[in-house]
């Protein structure tokens, strides 16, 4: 039987069986195998120079990179006939997220095989793909993507950089400056965005060598300090016509479609950061005493671990469960398709919103394991000599590159009522039948033999407070509703939550049948935390949305429905909670 293909969105909507979702228990040997690989060689060649790349010796990363494209970890999301392996996204997401225990170095790796390297693989020509990817590959050239300038960041397309047609039309003159570039020092291929006659935004493909190429002072930087990030800065550098990467005044398309796997990589990446500050969260809170204990046998410490480990369960969850759901899409095309990248980037665009709630839910969950972390370490936890204080500044880069949080998040609510609109994904349909639900009490009653019921019925609450939500917000605003920016972030909160919980709860009840009693036991307690934190985020945001959408009968009509909507059985929450620490302090890592 053909396997469902599930369109952007449609989880919010539609319902998915556990069977539909990829988890890492589906990774093949092969993934895993290169999932081993890239932990080994962070174990083995990473870490022991770890603190010379903190210091800028970026020697090292160089070096690195060419043994990165020795051990084939430049070549997973690159064409066979180019020198790549043309993996699918799963295997691409287990890498980012195995390298990610580098630290600084994860940071130099995921901008060159992520938005360094497939704008070329996407959008390239067939001699630009001869002329560079070999060199990749291979790690003899490291890439890097140059986006945003000094006053436009978010603003992507408010860009100044210009690129004038040379008299004799052999080459382009690009002037300005790019900011915040990573690997801006050690790159020897740029992709950069400039306007042609001050209008058509365009990307280029410029060598760190070409006339009028030069990169500014490292920037001093509060965390990741072991990557280089500088400004490019353009005087009336020479790119050969050939060098314009597609079309003239299409630019955009490459931005903004490239940085959809950005942000999913990037996504997977910090859920393999925070599974390794938790792993030494853990170790500490066994080592340390106070009171004549280890401070992991208190309770406060347990809530801590149990917390977290469940939100990287959740994270996990969602990273694969994505990459699901791209990697389907993607085998539906054949490869002999004309124009077979077009279709391909179509493809992924498909889950541009799921890959910005990929981003703002991951890279949060890393900020709360670290800060926790640092907390459990006590004062320890602000020396340089323990990790955590590193865990700390490292992360916060996260929620700010590869577009903001709040701009992702905005993205969200944005995508759906724009997709809605063209009819796309019944969202008025659905929104209007949630609406006749507040008028109508459910009076069901769990069915304990199914696995998970109370959270599958929190999640079918929460998909209706969303279209309630997002149905009044679109009716009373209508198309100013882009302005009104405080109601599509806590929209936005809501249908994060949403599909955080639902992919920890269909990967915990599809997992349950093959594990031991105690390991059962650990996923069910997983699951029953995750969803009763969420639940409450989840409610706490719709409640804000109303109080911004309505006044009156309305709003206390629609408040009313939210208790409903959000209600959650969550009997015995401190026994799971106690129970899911317990094991990870016993396994001292994370434990899923």
């Amino acid at each position: 039987m053909t396997a469902r293909v599930f369109k952007g969105g449609e989880f919010l909507i539609a319902e998915t069986g556990k069977d539909e979702l990829f988890t890492p228990e589906d990774f093949t040997d092969e993934q895993k195998q290169i999932g081993q690989t890239t932990e080994q060689f962070v174990a083995n060649e990473v870490l022991p120079v770890r603190e010379e790349i903190e210091h800028q010796q970026f020697e090292h990363v160089v070096h690195l990179m060419k043994r990165c494209g020795e051990l084939g970890l430049l070549m997973i999301d690159v064409p066979e006939e180019y020198g790549g392996l043309e993996l699918d996204k799963a295997t691409s997401m287990l890498a980012a997220e195995n390298i990610s225990g580098s630290g600084s170095f994860s940071v130099a790796y995921s901008a060159h095989t992520g938005i360094g390297t497939l704008p070329l693989v996407y959008y390239g020509t067939e001699e630009q793909k001869k002329k560079y990817l070999e060199k990749l590959v291979t790690g003899e050239w490291i890439a890097a993507y140059c986006l945003t300038e000094p006053d436009s960041g978010s603003d992507a397309l408010g860009a100044k950089a210009t690129a004038t047609l040379s008299a004799d039309g052999s080459h382009y003159l690009l002037n300005g400056t790019k900011q915040f570039t990573t690997n801006g020092s050690i790159a020897s291929l740029y992709t950069i965005f400039a306007k042609v006659d001050k209008e058509h935004f365009t990307a280029f493909l410029v060598e760190r060598g070409f006339e009028g190429v030069s990169v500014g002072p490292e920037e001093k930087k509060m965390g990741i300090k072991g990557s280089s990030t500088t400004q490019v800065i353009l005087d009336n550098a020479k790119v050969p016509v050939q060098n314009v990467l597609g079309e003239i005044g299409k630019g955009h398309k490459i931005a903004f479609n490239v940085l959809n796997v950005g942000r999913f990589k990037l996504g997977a990446a910090v859920t393999g950061a925070a599974k390794g500050a938790l792993a030494d969260g853990i170790k500490y809170a066994n080592l340390r005493k106070q009171f004549g204990r280890t401070i992991g046998s208190f309770g406060a410490i347990k809530e801590k671990i149990a917390d977290m480990t469940s939100a990287v369960f959740a994270a996990e969850s969602m990273v694969y469960r994505l990459a699901g759901l791209i990697d389907q899409r993607l085998a539906t095309i054949p490869r002999d398709t004309p124009n077979y990248y077009d279709v391909y980037q179509r493809a992924i665009e498909e889950y541009a919103m799921e890959c910005a709630v990929a981003k703002v839910f991951c890279s949060e969950v890393l900020a709360f394991v670290a800060d926790e972390v640092v907390q459990i370490h006590g004062g320890y936890g602000f020396v340089q000599e323990y990790p955590a204080e590193r865990y700390y500044r490292d992360e916060r880069i996260n929620r700010i590159f590869e577009g903001t949080n709040e701009i992702n998040r905005l993205l969200v609510p944005g995508t759906l009522l724009a997709r809605a609109m063209k009819g796309e994904i019944p969202l008025q349909q659905e929104a209007l039948k949630a609406f006749e639900s507040l008028m109508t009490p459910s009076f069901e009653e769990l069915d304990d033999s199914v696995p998970f019921a109370a959270e599958k019925a929190l999640l079918a609450g929460l998909k209706q407070a969303f279209l309630v939500l997002a149905g009044s917000a679109a009716q009373k605003f209508q198309a100013a509703v882009k302005e009104e920016q405080e109601v599509l972030l806590a929209v936005a909160d809501v249908v994060i939550n949403i599909f955080a919980i639902e992919s920890a709860v269909l990967r915990g009840e599809k997992m349950l049948p093959s594990l031991s009693p105690a390991r059962r036991d650990a996923v069910q307690a997983a699951v029953k935390t995750f969803t009763f934190n969420a639940g409450e985020n989840c409610a706490a945001a719709a409640r804000k949305a109303a109080y911004y959408i309505e006044e009156g009968d309305a709003l206390a009509l629609m408040l009313s429905g939210i208790r409903r909507f959000t209600k959650y059985d969550a009997t015995g929450l401190l026994q799971q909670k106690r129970k899911l620490a317990d094991a990870a302090l016993e396994a001292e890592r994370y434990l899923f």
